[in-house]
C-alpha cells in the first residue's frame, strides 16, 4: 500500500475518532449541567431556557455525528472507493474535450456530494430548527434558495474552475502561482460583489429608519472612526428567528447590516454595543489579518498542489489511475480538510482571542454592560449552551464560552 494511502486512511480514521470523542464529551457536559443554570446567569436565564438550549445543542450535535459518518463514507467512496475514477471515465467517454470534461466532472462531483447531504440538511431545517421555533423557511423558499444557490454556484464556479484548469495545463511549472493569483482576485471580487449584487438575491435590505436607533448607530460609528455607505436592516426573520449583525465590503463600499430579529430584541444601547464589537474587528485589523492568513494559506496550498499534481503516485494512492489537472484539483480539495482538521484548535484560539479584543474595544467605545446584556439575550434567544465541554469548545468554537466572555466583560467595565 502506498505511504500516502496509509497516511490518508490514518488521518481520516483519527479525525472521525477525535470528532466523535469530542462530541461525546460535549453531550455528556450538556447532560451533566442541563438541570442547573450557572450562577452568573441565574438572574437572566430561566431554567426552562437553559434546558431548551441544552436539548437544542444536543440535537444538533447528534445530527453532526451522522454528518461526520456520512462525509467520511462519501470521501472514502469518491477516492479509494473509485467514485471519482468512475465519474471521470464516464464523462471522458462523451468526447467533449479535455477542458470541458474536467469542468463537467468537477461540477457533477460537487452536485453529487451536495445531494447526498440534502436529507440531513432538510432534517436540520424542518426538524430540529422547526421544533425549537427557529425555522421560518417554508418548502417553497427552501427550494427557491436551493435553485438560486445552484445557479449562482454555476455562474461563479464554472469560469473559475475552467480558468484554473487552463492555467494548470498551459502556464508552465509556475502555474500554481498564477492560479493562486487568480484565486485571490476571485476572492476580492466576490467580496465586492456580494453585498451589492449577490446578497440581495436572497434577502431584502432596507435603510435603517431615522430614530433613536439610527442616532445610536451613527454615534458609535463616529466614536470608532468608521464610515460606510449606510446601515441596512436585513429580513433575516424570513428564514430564521436567529439574530446577528455584520459589516461587509471594502474601502468606500463598506456597509453595516443588522438582522431585523436583532433590532426587535435589543434596545438602542445594546445594538450600539454590539456594533462597537463588530467595528472593533475592523479597527483592530482582524479582518485584514484573517484575509492575509487565508491568502497565505492558499499560497502554500497551491504550492503543495503544484508539487502533488506532478507526482503519479499522488493519483494512484487516492484511487485515481489516470492523472489529470481536474483529478489533481478534486483530490487535493477532498483530502486537504482531513489534514487541516488538526490545525482547527489554533484557528479557534486565534478567533477567540480576536473576540476578546473586540469586546474590550466595544467596552471602551460603548457600554460594556450593554454588550454583556445583549450577549445574554442572544445566548437565550438563540438557545446557545452556557456549559460547553472545555475541550470541545477549545477545538471547535470561534467564540469564547459564555461564562468566560461575560466575566471578561465585567472585568473591563
Amino acid at each position: 500500500m502506498h505511504p500516502l494511502t496509509i497516511s490518508f486512511l490514518a488521518a481520516l480514521g483519527a479525525m472521525v475518532a477525535v470528532r466523535w470523542w469530542l462530541a461525546t464529551r460535549q453531550l455528556a457536559a450538556l447532560a451533566r449541567h442541563r438541570g442547573e443554570v450557572p450562577a452568573a446567569f441565574a438572574a437572566t436565564i430561566s431554567a426552562a431556557d437553559h434546558v431548551r438550549a441544552a436539548d437544542y445543542t444536543a440535537e444538533k450535535l447528534r445530527l453532526s455525528r451522522l454528518e461526520l459518518l456520512l462525509d467520511a463514507t462519501v470521501l472514502w467512496g469518491v477516492t479509494l472507493g473509485g467514485g471519482f475514477a468512475w465519474l471521470d471515465g464516464a464523462i471522458g467517454a462523451l468526447g467533449i474535450g479535455a477542458l470541458w470534461s474536467g469542468v463537467a466532472t468537477l461540477v457533477l462531483l460537487a452536485l453529487a456530494t451536495s445531494v447526498l447531504g440534502l436529507p440531513l440538511d432538510l432534517y436540520r431545517t424542518f426538524g430540529i430548527e422547526a421544533r425549537y421555533g427557529f425555522n421560518r423557511t417554508g418548502p417553497a423558499l427552501y427550494l427557491t434558495d436551493l435553485l438560486r444557490s445552484l445557479v449562482l454556484g454555476l455562474v461563479l464556479g464554472v469560469p473559475l474552475v475552467a480558468l484554473l484548469l487552463v492555467l494548470m495545463r498551459a502556464a508552465g511549472s509556475l502555474w500554481w502561482l498564477y492560479a493562486w493569483a487568480a484565486w485571490v482576485a476571485f476572492g476580492l471580487a466576490l467580496s465586492f460583489l456580494w453585498p451589492r449584487f449577490i446578497a440581495p438575491l436572497f434577502n431584502t435590505f432596507r435603510p435603517l429608519a431615522p430614530g433613536p436607533l439610527l442616532e445610536a448607530v451613527e454615534r458609535v460609528m463616529t466614536r470608532c472612526g468608521y464610515s460606510s455607505e449606510g446601515v441596512s436592516v436585513m429580513d433575516g426573520s424570513r428564514r430564521s428567528s436567529h439574530g446577528n449583525a455584520y459589516f461587509t465590503g471594502f474601502g468606500r463600499h463598506k456597509r453595516i447590516v443588522l438582522f431585523d430579529t436583532l433590532v426587535e430584541r435589543l434596545d438602542a444601547t445594546e445594538v450600539e454595543a454590539v456594533l462597537a464589537h463588530e467595528l472593533g474587528h475592523y479597527r483592530l485589523h482582524h479582518i485584514r489579518q484573517r484575509l492575509a492568513l487565508s491568502f497565505g494559506a492558499a499560497l502554500v496550498g497551491f504550492a503543495v498542489l503544484g508539487f502533488a499534481a506532478s507526482q503519479t503516485g499522488f493519483y494512484l494512492a487516492l484511487g485515481v489511475p489516470t492523472p489529470s489537472a481536474h483529478a489533481a484539483l478534486a483530490l487535493f480539495a477532498l483530502v486537504v480538510p482531513v489534514y487541516a482538521f488538526w490545525l482547527a484548535p489554533l484557528g479557534s484560539w486565534w478567533s477567540r482571542r480576536h473576540e476578546y479584543e473586540a469586546d474590550r474595544f466595544a467596552s471602551s467605545h460603548a457600554s460594556g454592560a450593554s454588550l454583556a446584556s445583549a450577549l445574554v439575550k442572544l445566548y437565550r434567544d438563540n438557545a446557545s449552551t452556557l456549559t460547553p465541554d472545555p475541550l470541545y469548545s477549545g477545538w471547535h468554537d470561534s467564540h469564547p464560552p459564555a461564562l468566560a466572555r461575560i466575566a471578561a466583560l465585567e472585568r473591563s467595565t
